[in-house]
């Protein structure tokens, strides 16, 4: 497991029951969805303001480049966009986990040019904003078990979506969103 795969896996489970369960009980799925959407819109400038060969530099050995953040983000999009719709038409979910770092291995995000990286990570979470919007309020409860782990409700994993999207956000474009992660990315 990797250190940034660690830390999420702290947080995942360290927040099921304590740091979001006051926080997200009165978040419903609009209010939820509006996050994620005010959270689009804010940080889409900022990160078209980014240069191809600054979003290209890894700061550390091991760490990623603003480029490979992005792409982990997308990564999470697509995942989370299953495992809404499916948990919300099933009324429940058992789905596997994804091994972040091969994953963003295999895209090697590094290469694409950073302007598409931005436009489909801001098409493809304006487009999860409204699917999470249009979730019925009685899935909210419904059980979501991803890999193995304990089971959290569906409406705490759209917060965790645009709790953890924002955590990474702050990597890219420095701490502009308030996160449940904690105030320092």
């Amino acid at each position: 497991m990797s250190p940034v795969e660690a830390q999420e896996e702290r947080f995942l489970y360290r927040s099921t029951r304590t740091v979001l369960s006051a926080t997200l009980l009165p978040m419903d799925f609009p209010a939820i969805a509006n996050e994620l959407s005010e959270a689009v819109q804010a940080c889409e400038p900022l990160l078209r303001q980014v240069r191809n060969a600054d979003a290209t530099f890894r700061p550390a050995p091991g760490k990623w480049s603003k480029k490979e953040i992005l792409g982990h983000l997308i990564d999470s999009a697509a995942n989370n966009h299953q495992r809404f719709v499916r948990a919300a038409s099933h009324g429940s979910l058992d789905f596997p986990g994804y091994e972040q770092e091969k994953m963003v291995g295999v895209q090697n995000p590094n290469v694409a040019g950073w302007e598409l990286l931005v436009e489909l990570w801001s098409a493809y979470n304006r487009y999860l904003a409204y699917v999470v919007g249009q979730l019925p309020a009685s899935c909210a409860q419904a059980q979501c078990v991803i890999a193995g782990r304990p089971a959290v409700t569906l409406q705490w994993l759209a917060f965790d979506y645009v709790e953890h999207m924002k955590h990474h956000l702050n990597q890219i474009v420095g701490n502009h969103f308030p996160t449940a992660y904690g105030a320092k990315a």
